[in-house]
């Protein structure tokens, strides 16, 4: 089987970048790639319209804003992801038991109110740009790997539906809370890209033989000169594992 058709399911592509026009383009030198994750930037600049544009093209929606308000606020915006058919969605666990519980609730009764898919609901533990001094001066005295535990036991027990972590906290979370639990890497950098501004990173093979159910991969493939190419080379990886 062609690595590409075969790793597809498992690597999300970030679509950083700062409008419609350069998302688009990506996405049409990517045939291969299943799923796309629309983060901050991009949905603040081009709205919904983005998400439709690209399941005109029967792409699957990662949306990664991190949400972090009080329960209603972040049950409203799942609700409206959910309107929206995005595939998986992203939520602080700092944000708190009550929060995530609502916006899990919300999920369940739109399902079978509708009968639709819901979205997947992902706990953002720690992100993976922070150091242990960074956790400090935010008022976080725990190191970096039990302050992971502590909101993925809150996560789990709240009803989300898996977790985003560092590749290097999967084997940790998954002794700790089962393999039933979804696990998704980001900062995974293949060995022939910069870790740009990742600080807890590993490589995509590493990441797959830890137990991370997908990968979210950005920069090593948007920014190279030809990206359908270094996505072939990253599934080789992938194969070769």
């Amino acid at each position: 089987m062609d690595p590409k058709k075969k790793h597809a399911q498992k690597i999300i592509i970030a679509l950083d970048v700062k409008e419609k026009k350069l998302a688009l383009d990506l996405v049409k030198r990517l045939p291969h790639v299943r799923t796309f994750k629309i983060g901050l930037e991009l949905f603040t600049s081009e709205g919904p319209s983005i998400i439709q544009e690209l399941q005109k093209q029967e792409k699957k929606i990662f949306l990664d804003l991190k949400l972090h308000d009080i329960p209603n606020t972040v049950a409203g915006a799942v609700r409206s992801g959910f309107k929206h058919r995005v595939s998986m969605m992203t939520l602080h666990a700092s944000g708190g038991m009550n929060m995530m519980k609502r916006a899990a609730e919300q999920a369940h009764e739109l399902h079978e109110k509708t009968g639709d898919p819901k979205p997947l609901l992902l706990a953002v533990t720690v992100l993976t740009s922070l150091t242990r001094d960074e956790l400090k001066q935010i008022g976080i005295q725990t190191n970096a790997d039990d302050q992971v535990l502590n909101l993925a036991h809150l996560a789990k027990k709240a009803g989300m539906d898996g977790l985003v972590c560092s590749p290097k906290e999967t084997k940790m979370i998954q002794k700790e809370l089962g393999d039933d639990f979804l696990l998704v890497n980001p900062g995974i950098r293949p060995l022939w890209a910069s870790s740009d501004d990742q600080k807890r990173i590993t490589t995509p093979a590493q990441a797959v033989e830890n137990g991370a159910d997908f990968l979210v991969i950005g920069r090593p493939v948007t920014q190279a000169p030809e990206p359908s190419k270094a996505f072939g080379r990253i599934c080789r990886e992938l194969d070769r594992a």
